[in-house]
């Protein structure tokens, strides 16, 4: 696995998280970490970085058709 040199802190930075929410999202993939400088495997960035921004997409709006 290699490093991707994106440590929790810049991700919550970059992303608008709070570094306790990048922790928490770690904590919930499994992904180990010391600190707010952790420097992540670029597989665990890129997962952190896309269950951050799937938590952020708001949900569909209804069709016009679901309200027949």
């Amino acid at each position: 696995m290699g490093f991707a040199d994106y440590a929790i802190a810049e991700i919550a930075e970059d992303y608008h998280l709070t570094i306790t929410t990048v922790m928490e999202i770690c904590q919930r993939l499994g992904i180990a970490y010391a600190d707010a400088d952790t420097k992540l495997a670029l597989e665990d960035a890129k997962a952190v970085i896309l269950a951050a921004e799937c938590a952020k997409q708001p949900t569909d709006p209804p069709l016009a058709t679901d309200a027949l």
